[in-house]
């Protein structure tokens, strides 16, 4: 059976939720992140605030009732950046609205076969952004990924618990000008 995928909005992304733990729940079982019961529920707590937040955008890739593969993030408005940043972006990137991709999970079964790219493509497409950001583990294996994808490091930052993060940027296409 071919792998499927959806776009969820705040209102639609709910009913994924229980699938969307279990998923991050092995994603980020593995090395580097070793994460346990007490993260995964705080994944799970934080989903509800997660919808709220402007633009929030998910999709999804399912094979059958299965999901294997999932993104999400939504909207940081021209003047913001990420919190706990070690340096300040440039002026043009501050003064831009940015997509902020918050999760970006691919079945460790499931991997090496183009659904974490078609996820991210279909996560951004037509988004009215001009760039897209996300935080990556240097020592996750899917940084490299991302920097093969033509992701840039910008700076770093460090999670609460003090893991080292690496703040990537990626320009996004200008959306073209609709004619009446």
């Amino acid at each position: 059976m071919p792998v499927t995928y959806s776009v969820h909005t705040a209102e639609s992304a709910t009913a994924v939720f229980p699938a969307l733990v279990r998923l991050y729940a092995v994603v980020y079982a593995e090395p580097p992140y070793a994460e346990g019961p007490e993260q995964v529920a705080g994944f799970a707590n934080g989903l509800p605030d997660a919808t709220r937040r402007d633009g929030f955008t998910l999709v999804v890739a399912e094979d059958g009732e299965v999901l294997v593969g999932a993104a999400y993030g939504w909207r940081l408005p021209a003047g913001r950046w990420w919190t706990r940043a070690d340096t300040e972006p440039s002026n043009d990137l501050r003064a831009a609205d940015k997509f902020a991709v918050m999760e970006w999970i691919v079945h460790p079964d499931r991997r090496g076969a183009g659904i974490g790219a078609e996820l991210i493509r279909r996560l951004l497409d037509g988004r009215p952004e001009r760039w897209a950001t996300l935080a990556s583990n240097p020592a996750a294996p899917a940084r490299a990924v991302y920097q093969r994808a033509g992701w840039q490091q910008v700076g770093g930052s460090a999670m609460p618990d003090g893991t080292p993060m690496h703040l990537l940027v990626l320009p996004l296409p200008v959306a073209p000008v609709r004619r009446r």
